[in-house]
């Protein structure tokens, strides 16, 4: 049965199970008669049910019969038939709701049944997901069935030119990511205003030299989206919004130099005599003794007209960034470019910047090319964004606890769906340590041990560094194993495609292949399947339960176990330096007794670092929303920056 959650957008008819059920039983009838049809005729239906649909007939009307021919699609082109509960999934997302289904339960597969029904009308459906892989990906995987049923599919891409990136929006189905659909909507904004104005650099830019009368707008108007990973595209990404940069002008040699200098003084300076830090806000500020040591410092003759004050800032941001964001954590260096690491997938997010400086401090920090700022020629959340599909839906693996947020920011309802096989996994006993080494010393006895036995184990940490040290500890330890992060993203699919065979070891980060099936080796099954090592908890509970959801997929055998240890970084986050002290000084003497309780202190400190991050994503979106308003009196466009 269905489990809804949250609210009902206004107008939307609440679930009714058994009628859910009924429409179930009525594709399931009309099987025989969809198996009998040849492929031609296959196709002639789908043309059929599309006419239909531009007719104005309703598409619930058509739900049953389009289901129908999209499983035999299934079924015939890629021996791949909807499960019931699928169709309960696909059924649910044509109302409007967030699917949850656990991991391996096909919600790739499930996204054709939305797609394909809305895609009938000609008004075109897109699949958002969270980079250009995965949108590839699946968009290649599914293609053969709305082929067979006369539609085509189209693919945005980051690295596509402006006349493709028109072309795929023209086709009836078009995968892409959250973020390119963002820059595109604003890109057409911007096209929109420079074709108004006459053209310009900005024109030329966004159309790839052409600023011409006769540009085209890319996208057409919107009508359904359907999001996948919605966790991490509607929550985690909520908190950045979409900025488009002004044409850079003139590279400015003086805050260059600013930055440079910044980063120079900030490697001199010590916590508590010359700066103070608040850890769980991530600020820092110059005490009197490290102002008076930054205007000693020798400054170079571009700083001459520079004042103290923009000085002393600058200091603070290059701090912040050598205190709060390291390496292999926050960020990689590739090809001389600082490559934010997304927090919640940890996945490489190509092409976005940290805010107010702190990108360029970074980059000083590095000593790589320093990019100077320039100005925002359009922006927009992606509360906003989502907001403009008058039908939205979506799938992951983790949203229930989210409910309450999405019916409020969105307007939409969770539909918790049942699994095809009963889940059996189990949990192993949580293990509490005293410190790093103490936990990943455990850690590594665990793989050795599940390793004799031939079972494959799959390792989740938080970030690269930490999974580059424990594979170090497995090296000395003569176990083989296989690192997945983001150095090795193109290596991602086949990395977790293996992950599942008898005796293979992965060292995952919160990436953990989320999109991948993990499928069971031979003889892995009769050994208690995958075992999964979460080594901390993450910012959100929902990184874990989505780790933990990579064993014991469709009804497979699979164990997890749940390690943490007094130096976590989840406890300073959560609590703070001077309570994480006094909290460690009273569990430490508690090590090795009742673990479910000593973790609660953990899971309580989680719990706080995701309320910080739902007040940030509800001040951003109060902050955007005064912004939209303001602008809509001056330019009546809520998205764009006035023209100076």
């Amino acid at each position: 049965m269905l489990r809804w959650l949250g609210g009902i957008a206004p107008g939307r008819p609440p679930a009714i199970t058994a009628a859910t059920w009924r429409k179930v039983r009525e594709i399931d009838a009309l099987a025989p008669d969809m198996e009998a049809l040849d492929d031609v005729a296959l196709k002639r239906l789908g043309r059929s049910l599309s006419y239909r649909a531009k007719a104005g007939e309703p598409l619930e009307s058509l739900l049953v019969e389009s289901f129908a021919a999209t499983r035999e699609a299934g079924r015939r082109r890629l021996s791949m038939r909807h499960y019931d509960v699928q169709l309960l999934a696909g059924a649910a997302l044509v109302k409007g709701a967030i699917a949850e289904m656990q991991t391996g339960e096909g919600k790739t597969l499930v996204a054709t049944l939305p797609l394909v029904l809305y895609a009938l009308s000609g008004k075109g459906a897109h699949l958002a997901t969270v980079n250009d892989y995965l949108a590839r990906r699946d968009a290649e995987w599914m293609k053969p069935i709305y082929e067979a049923l006369g539609l085509k599919v189209g693919i945005v891409e980051s690295q596509m030119d402006f006349d493709e990136r028109r072309k795929a929006y023209a086709c009836d189905v078009t995968y892409g990511t959250a973020k390119e659909f963002g820059f595109d909507f604003l890109k057409d904004r911007l096209i929109k205003r420079q074709l108004d104005e006459g053209g310009g650099d900005l024109g030329r830019m966004l159309t790839g030299g052409s600023a011409s009368g006769s540009a085209k707008l890319l996208q057409r108007p919107y009508w359904f989206a359907l999001v996948d990973e919605a966790d991490n595209v509607l929550i985690d990404e909520a908190r950045t919004p979409l900025i488009i940069a002004s044409p850079p002008g003139e590279a400015q040699a003086a805050e260059q130099a600013l930055f440079r200098f910044a980063a120079r003084a900030a490697t001199d300076l010590e916590p508590d005599e010359d700066f103070e830090q608040d850890v769980q806000k991530q600020t820092c500020e110059l005490l009197g003794r490290g102002r008076s040591r930054v205007r000693a410092l020798d400054r170079p003759p571009e700083l001459d007209s520079t004042s103290l004050l923009e000085i002393y800032d600058a200091v603070e941001r290059a701090i912040r960034a050598r205190r709060f964001f390291n390496r292999d954590r926050q960020y990689v260096v590739r090809d001389g470019k600082i490559v934010i690491i997304d927090e919640f997938t940890g996945r490489a997010a190509e092409g976005r910047t940290w805010k107010e400086g702190l990108h360029q401090a970074v980059e000083a920090q590095e000593d790589v090319e320093v990019t100077v700022p320039s100005g925002h020629a359009a922006r927009i959340t992606i509360q906003d964004l989502f907001a403009r599909w008058p039908h939205l839906a979506g799938m992951t693996g983790t949203i229930a606890t989210s409910a309450s947020e999405l019916s409020r920011t969105y307007d939409v309802a969770v539909a918790v769906v049942p699994t095809n096989r009963p889940a059996i996994r189990q949990r192993f006993p949580a293990m509490v340590c005293r410190d790093q080494e103490d936990k990943f010393a455990r850690i590594v006895a665990e793989v050795a041990e599940l390793h004799a036995q031939g079972r494959p184990v799959l390792i989740g940490t938080r970030s690269i560094d930490k999974s580059e040290r424990l594979s170090q500890l497995l090296d000395a330890a003569h176990l083989p194993h296989t690192v997945l992060n983001a150095r090795h993203i193109e290596r991602e699919a086949e990395i977790v495609a293996q992950a599942g065979q008898r005796g293979q070891i992965t060292v995952s980060t919160n990436m953990a292949g989320r999109g991948t099936d993990i499928k069971l080796g031979e003889g892995v099954h009769e050994l208690g399947g995958l075992h999964v090592i979460c080594t901390e908890l993450h910012d959100s509970a929902r990184i874990d339960r989505q780790l933990v959801g990579r064993c014991g997929r469709q009804g497979d055998p699979g164990t997890w176990r749940q390690y943490v240890a007094l130096d976590d970084d989840i406890l300073v986050q959560g609590y703070g330096p001077a309570r994480t002290a006094r909290i460690v000084a009273r569990l430490a003497p508690r090590i090795g007794g009742n673990p479910e309780r000593l973790l609660s202190t953990f899971q309580r400190a989680q719990r706080k670092v995701e309320a910080r991050h739902r007040r940030q994503r509800r001040v951003l979106e109060y902050v955007e929303r005064q912004r939209a308003e303001a602008h809509i009196q001056m330019s009546q466009d809520p998205y764009l920056d006035s023209p100076s």
